[in-house]
C-alpha cells in the first residue's frame, strides 16, 4: 500500500450521477484484486480527507484501473469534473478483498456495491470457473448500467425498485424468483441489503462474504472513525470491533453483526 501519482485516462457518465474513471495507475494496479479500495485524493486544498472508492475493475497487462462511483457530495463531485491528462493522487490498494475458491458462486451488488462485482466476476473466470456457473444478480433503482461488461464474464439476472428491469424487488427477490443455487455468496451493497443476505446466509447455511461500506478517514486503520461490531474481539482495540477499511472491507457474514 503506497501513494501514487497518477493520470486520468478516460471519465464517462454511465447513469445519473454514476460516472466510469479509468486511471493509469501500473504500480498500484499490480498487486490490486476484487473487493478492495483506492482512496482518491481531492485537489481542492480545503478538502484534506480523501474518498474512499471500491476497485471496478483492473487492466494489469496495461497498468489501468478503473472506478465505478456516484456523486454523493462535494468530493465525489470535484472527482467528476478529472478529464484525461489531469493528475490524480491514489492511496492503495487498501482492504482485504474477496476469497474466491468456489465454483458454484453467486454474486449480489445493489446500487453502487455493483461494480466491485465486475472485477470478482473477471477473477472467477481467470481462476477457472465457466460463464455459465458464476450467476450474477444485480438490483438497480432504474437506470442500468455495466451490463455489458458483466455479460461478457458470467451469467446475469436483474431486479430493480420499481420492476422496470427484471424481478421487481431486491437482490434476494432475485435469488428466489430465479430459483438460483450456489455454494458461496459474495455481496456489496447498503447495509440493509447486506443485513438481508446475512439473514439467508444462516437460514441456507450457504457461506457469504459480505463487503462493508462506512465513512472512512485514514483508510488505513489507524483513526477507528469506520469500525463495525464484530462477533469477535478485535486485536487492535480489544473490543467487539472491526476496522472496516483495515480488517475488511470484505467480511464473512458470522464475522459481522448487522
Amino acid at each position: 500500500m503506497d501513494k501514487y501519482k497518477c493520470r486520468v485516462v478516460s471519465q464517462d457518465l454511465l447513469a445519473e450521477g454514476i460516472f466510469s474513471l479509468w486511471i493509469d495507475a501500473p504500480q498500484l494496479v499490480k498487486d490490486a484484486h476484487s473487493g478492495q479500495f483506492v482512496s482518491v485524493f481531492i485537489t481542492d486544498p480545503s478538502r484534506i480527507l480523501p474518498r474512499p472508492i471500491s476497485i471496478c475493475d483492473l487492466d494489469k497487462e496495461n497498468g489501468l484501473l478503473r472506478l465505478v462511483y456516484r456523486i454523493v457530495g462535494e468530493g465525489t463531485r470535484l472527482i467528476s469534473m478529472l478529464t484525461p491528462g489531469d493528475a490524480v493522487e491514489l492511496l492503495g490498494p487498501l482492504g482485504n478483498g474477496y476469497k474466491i475458491d468456489t465454483r458454484k458462486p453467486l454474486l449480489l451488488g445493489g446500487g453502487i456495491g455493483i461494480p466491485p462485482m465486475l472485477r470478482l466476476a473477471k477473477e472467477l473466470r481467470e481462476s477457472g470457473v465457466a460463464k455459465e456457473d458464476i450467476k450474477v444478480v444485480l438490483g438497480f433503482r432504474d437506470e442500468t448500467f455495466l451490463l455489458d461488461d458483466f455479460e461478457e464474464v458470467s451469467t446475469v439476472y436483474l431486479t430493480s425498485d420499481s420492476g422496470s428491469v427484471g424481478v421487481q424487488g431486491n437482490v434476494l427477490d432475485g435469488v428466489r424468483e430465479y430459483k438460483i443455487e450456489s455454494d458461496m455468496i459474495f455481496a456489496c451493497g447498503p447495509t440493509p441489503m447486506l443485513r438481508a443476505i446475512k439473514a439467508y446466509s444462516g437460514e441456507t447455511g450457504i457461506k457469504a462474504q459480505l463487503s462493508l461500506e462506512e465513512r472512512m478517514a485514514c483508510g488505513v486503520g489507524a483513526c477507528l472513525a469506520c469500525v463495525c461490531e464484530s462477533t469477535d474481539t478485535d486485536d487492535h482495540s480489544k473490543v467487539h470491533n472491526k476496522r472496516i477499511c483495515k480488517d475488511g472491507p470484505v467480511f464473512f457474514a458470522e464475522e459481522v453483526v448487522l
